[in-house]
C-alpha cells in the first residue's frame, strides 16, 4: 500500500515506538491476528499503515537502513545499497560536485553519494515519500516536491529512476517509463545524466554508457549514463559478488569456438545482459560453445563463479537415455538459443535414477545439443 500524508506524519512521529514493537509482529498466516492485536493496541486507527511499514521494511532488506520508513513500491523500486554505491564511485571519479536526485522517493540514493563527498538534493512529486525521506535523512537534506519533467536546479548530474512497473508487469518500451524516458532526457537536455532502467529494455540506441550491474548473481538494474560520465565506455557488466569485478567493451575479446571441456560455464547475467559474453571469456581464458550461444567452455572454472563438469553432447533427442544411463534421479536445466521449456522437459524425463545432475541445452550451428555434466560446482 501507498501511505496517505497523515499516515506518513504518523509514522515518522512514532518511529521510536514502531521500532519497539516491530520484533513481536512475525506478519505470517499463523500470526495475522496475533499482529493485529499488537499493532492495535500500540497504534490504533494507524495498525494497518504500521503492519505496511513492518513489511516494506523488511522486503528492502540491504536497500537502506533497517530502521527507514518506506512503502511497498518503494522498497521494489529501490536500488540496492551495493549498487547505488557503484553508482555514485562513477559520477564522483567524472567529478561531479552535486546530484540531483529528481525521483527521489525515500531518500535510498542519498547514503551513496553523501558518503563520496558530493552534495545531493531530492525532489518527487510524491509528498508522503518526501516525508518519509526527510525523516531517513533528517533535517539537514535538502528536499522539495517537484515534477522530475520540470527541473527546479540547473547544476549538477541528475539522476533518476523512472517506475519500472504499472499494473503489477514491467514495463519493456522506454516512452512507457513513468515519467517516459525520452520526456525526461528532453527536460534535462545540456545536462550529465544517471538514469535507472530496466535489464530488457533495447538500449542499441544509447548514445553513452549502458552500465548492467548483478549482486550475487541477479541482475539488479542498468544504469544509462550521458557521455560526459561514461569515461569512453559504451558497455559495461558490472558483477558483484564477494568482491567486483568490471568487464567493459574496451576490453580484448578474441576468443575461440571449442568443442566442450573439462566444465561448461554459464556466465553471470550482467554479463550476458551487456553483450560482454566474449570479453568476459577472454579474461578468464576460456573459449565459447558457439559463437552466437552465450555459454562457455574451459579447463577450470573462474574464481568465485560456478560451472558444471562436462560428461558428454548427445543431440536433443537422445537426451533422456543417456540421463538414464547416468542413473540420474534429478536434473537442473539450463537452455539457450532452443525452444524448450526446462519444467516441461524436466517433466517428460520422468528420471528414476539418484544421481544429481545437469544438462546445457544450447544451438551449436544448425542444431539443439544437449550438454550432459554432472552437478554444479562452485570454485
Amino acid at each position: 500500500m501507498t501511505f496517505s500524508v497523515a499516515e506518513a506524519r504518523f509514522l515518522a512521529a512514532n518511529a521510536d515506538a514502531i521500532s519497539a514493537v516491530e520484533p513481536e509482529i512475525a506478519l505470517t498466516k499463523k500470526s495475522v491476528f496475533a499482529d493485529r492485536a499488537v499493532l492495535d493496541q500500540h497504534f490504533g486507527d494507524y495498525a494497518r499503515a504500521v503492519s505496511a511499514l513492518i513489511a516494506a521494511r523488511r522486503a528492502a532488506a540491504g536497500k537502506f537502513p533497517a530502521l527507514w520508513l518506506t512503502d511497498a513500491d518503494a522498497a521494489q523500486q529501490a536500488t540496492p545499497a551495493r549498487v547505488a554505491g557503484v553508482r555514485a564511485a562513477r559520477i564522483a571519479e567524472a567529478g561531479a560536485q552535486m546530484v540531483h536526485d529528481v525521483t527521489c522517493s525515500v531518500g535510498s540514493e542519498a547514503p551513496a553519494f553523501r558518503q563520496r563527498g558530493i552534495a545531493w538534493m531530492g525532489s518527487d512529486l510524491d509528498m508522503p515519500r518526501l516525508i518519509m525521506a526527510r525523516h531517513n535523512l533528517g533535517q539537514e537534506a535538502w528536499l522539495a516536491q517537484a515534477d522530475a519533467l520540470r527541473p527546479v536546479t540547473s547544476d549538477g548530474v541528475v539522476v533518476a529512476d523512472p517506475a519500472r512497473r504499472a499494473g503489477g508487469r514491467r514495463i519493456t518500451d522506454p516512452a512507457q517509463l513513468l515519467p517516459p524516458l525520452p520526456d525526461l532526457l528532453d527536460a534535462h537536455a545540456g545536462r550529465e545524466m544517471a538514469v535507472k532502467c530496466a535489464p530488457g529494455i533495447d538500449y542499441s540506441e544509447w548514445d553513452g554508457l549502458v552500465s548492467v550491474v548483478s549482486v550475487d548473481g541477479g541482475v539488479k538494474e542498468v544504469c544509462l549514463y550521458t557521455p560526459g560520465l561514461a569515461g569512453g565506455v559504451r558497455r559495461e557488466a558490472v558483477v558483484l559478488r564477494d568482491g567486483e569485478e568490471r568487464v567493459t567493451d574496451l576490453d580484448d575479446d578474441t576468443v575461440d569456438v571449442t568443442a566442450p571441456q573439462r566444465y561448461i560455464i554459464d556466465p553471470d547475467g550482467a554479463v550476458v545482459r551487456a553483450g560482454l559474453v566474449r570479453g568476459w571469456a577472454a579474461r578468464h581464458r576460456l573459449s565459447m560453445l558457439d559463437e552466437h550461444i552465450a555459454y562457455l567452455t574451459g579447463e577450470q572454472i573462474p574464481a568465485g563463479y560456478s560451472g558444471f563438469p562436462f560428461l558428454e553432447a548427445v543431440p536433443l533427442r537422445a537426451l533422456k537415455k543417456a540421463l538414464a544411463s547416468h542413473g540420474a534421479g534429478s536434473v537442473e536445466i539450463l537452455v539457450r538459443g532452443v525452444d524448450v521449456d526446462p519444467d516441461q522437459l524436466r517433466k517428460k524425463l520422468k528420471l528414476r535414477g539418484k544421481a544429481q545432475m545437469a544438462v546445457v541445452i544450447a544451438r551449436i550451428g544448425d542444431q539443439a545439443v544437449a550438454h550432459v555434466c554432472g552437478p554444479r560446482v562452485h570454485a
